[in-house]
This record gives structure tokens, sequence and C-alpha cells, in this order.
């Protein structure tokens, strides 16, 4: 517990009306997507970027663990306060855009910032923010880029740090930086930005963030392609996307998942197929639209795709992305216990990727449905098992130890969007070796040589 003359120092630095220690408060801050729970000792709301840097310093004063939390949708308890002390909440205030730049299309937001709310204000303006993780209706931008987080998009458009030109970050002794500049180039000093993307806010709190702008394009087709293997599907994957056509999207569904999908919302959906390939192509010209699904169609039917069907509208669109958006939730029909990963491997590597991971089901006799982000290689590997059978779920972090070891021996990584967070964090050392990880920790105490900000996240304690 901390002692109650830190809480009053904290009520004077950013009023008594943006700091709660009471038990409705300490509970709404003590959990995210993981549903792990961990209570703070406090919860501060800053109005500004001084709020943030006076609590930072004295925090690091009096050894006080501090947490930066967004809209706490993370998968890997990023933003939990393991080690309690003070959850520092970002969206109450520090939830504006503050510029719009048309000239050089970027925008200047702060870390509270609703992803999809940005999408949308740009949008108006017939400019185009890319990336659209799964919680774009909800995650806020701070935790986009302290988690570098990806989306459907990703395949042609990239993903978070492919769009953060600068930030403004407060260290843990209070002092406020600047990194990158609002130019297309800049190498003038260390890639201090880039250290902070996916930082899981163990380094700095982010207080405003500069994002680069495209122009919006004209116009998105959707099509499907069922196939009656995964294995031909993801060979359609990568060599689609060595054809010279880039779609916007190229998102997979196993047959687990369809067959989820049709038991919990009854679509109509082909539960005999082995998978679905889903794929939204865009840009000015219809003519251009046609060409790449005619390439896109002619590679899966080349690969042995069945049926190929191109959306006549944004009806039969939302109708043919309905169950990819809708997978997640879907697989309870297999478990009310999921262990839910994002590995990610080189595209070429897929159909040998999917193969271990039912080699792995079938090894244990459990469930392993699969789907996601196959455009960039990115699959949401879900190991499915009963939560209340203690021998069930020993036997799911058995498999999920195995699916790791089947990623990185392909190449892959432990995490695409995710992040490491303290989910993933017993398993680093499988993925660096122990002079990369004694590399990791020396940036860690560089910025934060006191362990105040964010401690024992991604394996660095």
């Amino acid at each position: 517990m901390i002692d109650s003359k830190h809480i009053k120092h904290f009520a004077s630095i950013v009023g008594q009306e943006n700091i709660f220690s009471d038990k409705a408060h300490l509970i709404a801050y003590s959990y995210d997507a993981t549903r792990e729970h961990f209570e703070p000792d406090a919860v501060v709301f800053p109005r500004n970027e001084d709020d943030i840097s006076k609590v930072l310093k004295y925090c690091n004063e009096h050894r006080i663990v501090i947490v930066p939390r967004g809209a706490g949708s993370g998968f890997t308890g990023g933003a939990l306060p393991s080690s309690g002390g003070i959850v520092l909440a970002m969206e109450k205030h520090m939830n504006k855009i503050l510029e719009i730049d048309m000239k050089n299309m970027v925008a200047v937001v702060q870390p509270g910032v609703i992803n999809m709310d940005l999408q949308r204000a740009v949008e108006e303006l017939g400019l185009f923010y890319p990336p659209d993780p799964a919680s774009q209706e909800y995650s806020t931008l701070g935790g986009n880029v302290s988690e570098n987080a990806g989306g459907m998009r990703a395949a042609k458009y990239g993903i978070t740090k492919d769009y953060v030109m600068a930030t403004r970050a407060v260290l843990p002794n209070g002092d406020i930086i600047k990194a990158g500049k609002r130019t297309i180039k800049d190498v003038a000093g260390y890639n201090i930005s880039g250290i902070l993307i996916a930082s899981e806010g163990t380094l700095a709190v982010l207080s405003e963030i500069t994002l680069k702008l495209i122009p919006k394009p004209k116009m998105t087709k959707t099509a499907m392609g069922i196939f009656p293997t995964v294995h031909e599907a993801m060979e359609a994957v990568y060599k689609t996307m060595a054809s010279g056509i880039t779609p916007v999207a190229m998102e997979f569904l196993d047959n687990l998942t369809i067959r989820a999908v049709e038991e919990t919302f009854h679509k109509g959906l082909p539960v005999d197929a082995g998978a679905l390939l889903v794929t939204d192509v865009d840009g000015n010209l219809e003519e251009d639209l046609n060409f790449q699904l005619a390439q896109i169609e002619k590679v899966f039917r080349e690969n042995g795709c069945s049926e190929f069907k191109i959306a006549k509208d944004d009806k039969e669109a939302k109708d043919i992305w309905f169950a990819r958006r809708n997978a997640s939730p879907s697989l309870s029909v297999y478990g009310s216990k999921k262990l839910n990963e994002d590995v990610t491997v080189p595209r070429s590597a897929l159909p040998e990727l999917l193969e271990r991971f039912y080699a792995i089901a079938d090894k244990y006799n459990i469930k392993i449905p699969c789907f996601g982000h196959t455009g960039d290689g990115n699959v949401h590997t879900n190991v499915m098992v009963d939560g209340k059978d203690p021998e069930q779920v020993k036997i799911a972090y058995l498999a999920i130890e195995e699916v790791f070891q089947a990623t990185i021996d392909l190449g892959g990584t432990l995490s695409g969007e995710h992040g490491i967070g303290l989910a993933k964090a017993p398993y680093m050392h499988m993925a660096f070796t122990d002079e990369e990880m004694a590399l990791f920790k020396s940036i860690k105490m560089a910025f934060d040589p006191n362990n105040i900000l964010n401690p024992a996240k991604m394996g660095l304690k």
C-alpha cells in the first residue's frame, strides 16, 4: 500500500478530482483483455504533459511503481499493475487530436485518442490512417504505439511503426523529450522514437504522437476464396503476395474457426471447407481493382480454390467479413479457457507452420483453431481447453510452448502485434539469447535506472 502522504501529493499535482484510491476504481483498472487481475494502489488521471512529468519525478524520487494505461484492451497484460503502485490513465484528459496538417499530411495526437476517432477525422478530409487493430473502436493510439499494433490492412499498408514520425515522451525522472521530426527524412541522432515504439510503457510515458497520413483510396472491393485444405490456402497466400499484387488485407479462417462461427451465428458458412481466405483490394480506378481481383482469383484457383466470390456491394462485403470479424468470440464453443497467441512467420513458412500446429493439437488431444492476418504472416493461434480442469490447463501451456518453438524454428517471432507483457515474458528466452536479453535490460536501465516504470514486463525484471 502507498502511504497516504503520497496520495495527497499526487492530488496536489493533478487535483483531488483526478486521483482515486477507492475500491471501485482499483478494480476497474486491475484487468485487461487477459482477464488477469492486479489491483493498483491508486489511479491518477494526468491533465497534461506537465502533470505527467511531475507525477513521474515524484514516483522516481520515492521509488513508487507507475504503469501507463490507455484503454486496457491488450491481450498480454502490458498495462496490468502487477507490481502494484500507480496506474497513470490517459483516457480522461489526454485524448485530443491536436492538429491535422493537410499540407504535410500528418496528425498530432495525444496518447488517449481512440484509433477510430482519428481514422474518421482524417477521412472526412480525404486522408487515411491505415493501422486498424481489431480493437480500433476503443483502443488508444498511445496503446497502439506502445504495442506496435497491426491490423487487417497491414498486408498492404504496414503497422503502427510505419506511421510514427515523432513522439514527445516523459522519462521516469520527469524529463520531457521529443524524438523524431515532422519530416520524411531524419537521420540525425539515435532513433529514440523507434525504441519507444513497442516498448510497452517500460521506458517512458508518451505525451504526444505525430503520425503520417496518406491519401484515402477512392474505392475498395472484397472477395472470398474457399479452399479444401488449409495447406492449399496458405500456399495461395504467399504466392499471391509474390505475384505482384498487394491486397489491402488477406485474412484466413481454418475449418475449426469456420465451424465455430457457423455454430454461433448460423450464417450459412461452408462448414466442410478446409479454409476461407478473405481479401480486400483498393485503388482509385475500378479497372485497377478488377485487374487485382482477377489476378488473385487466378492464383487462388491454381492453388486449389473451389469457389471465388466477389462482393457486389457493401452489404455483401460486410457479410463476407462477418465471419472473420467474429472469429475470436465464436471459439468459446471449444472451451472456457483460450490461450490466444499472435505468432508471425515469413509468409512462405505458413503452410508448414499450420501443419505443425495441428500436429501439436493431435498430440495433446485438444483443439487449436487458427485464423488471422496471413497477408503478413501473422496467425492467431488459439489453444482451447476447459478452464475448470487443471490438467487441461496444464496441457494447454505445454502446447503453447511447442507452438512458440515451432514458430521460432521457422524463423518467426513470439508476437506480431499483441506484445509480450506478462503473458509471454516466460518465453522470451526461447526467442532471444542471453546476450540479447542483457542488451534489452541495459536499455531499460538507461531509461529507468530505478525500475519504477511498468516493471516485470517483456521479461525484464
